[in-house]
């Protein structure tokens, strides 16, 4: 589980970088140019992902607190929500104006939805510390971004293309879970 941790942590402190050290952010844009400066984040993201994915898998399934019986169906439906709200942050549709950093409270709508299907205390620590993670990013963006400049409406044609996009990657999330585990369904 200490990897797992670790990953978390270095997920967290890559995403906090620019907006705790926009100085030293910027610097690594100066140094190595925008470009390769993105990349090394990038780099330094997906080994936190991977460190996360690979500490969570050895983690002993210790148990925290039993799921609530209708926690596996409530996780089904509030994915479809999760995705919906990520997808919503690259959208250039009518809903899209309608809220302020739907990224990242996609990413506490997915932590509180796996929190409700799993009670073993990996499971707490990764999904609350993703939830509190995209808090904390919300506090920060809404206290130090100023007055929040909503995005002019887009066509509708936008949120259509949105809610497909949303039930294609729904069910590529699910077909992945079915074939590598663990199983949307139970058992």
């Amino acid at each position: 589980m200490n990897l797992m941790i670790a990953g978390l942590v270095l997920w967290s402190a890559g995403h906090f970088f620019s907006r705790l050290a926009p100085g030293l952010r910027a610097g690594m844009d100066e140094k190595f140019g925008e470009g390769l400066s993105k990349g090394i984040m990038g780099l330094v993201l997906l080994v936190s992902i991977v460190m996360v994915i690979i500490g969570y898998r050895a983690a002993p399934v210790d148990p925290a607190y039993d799921p609530p019986l209708w926690g596996q169906h409530a996780t089904s439906l509030l994915m479809l929500v999760a995705v919906a709200l990520v997808g919503l942050g690259k959208t250039r549709g009518r809903v899209r104006s309608m809220m302020r950093n739907p990224m990242l409270w996609g990413a506490v709508v997915w932590s509180i939805a796996h929190l409700l299907a799993n009670g073993d205390v990996a499971s707490v620590v990764l999904f609350g510390g993703i939830g509190l993670w995209a808090l904390a990013q919300i506090v920060l963006i809404n206290t130090m971004g100023g007055k929040w400049e909503r995005p002019a409406p887009g066509p509708i044609s936008g949120d259509i293309k949105w809610l497909v996009i949303t039930v294609v990657v729904y069910v590529v999330i699910i077909g992945v879970h079915v074939w590598i585990g663990p199983s949307p369904f139970g058992g």
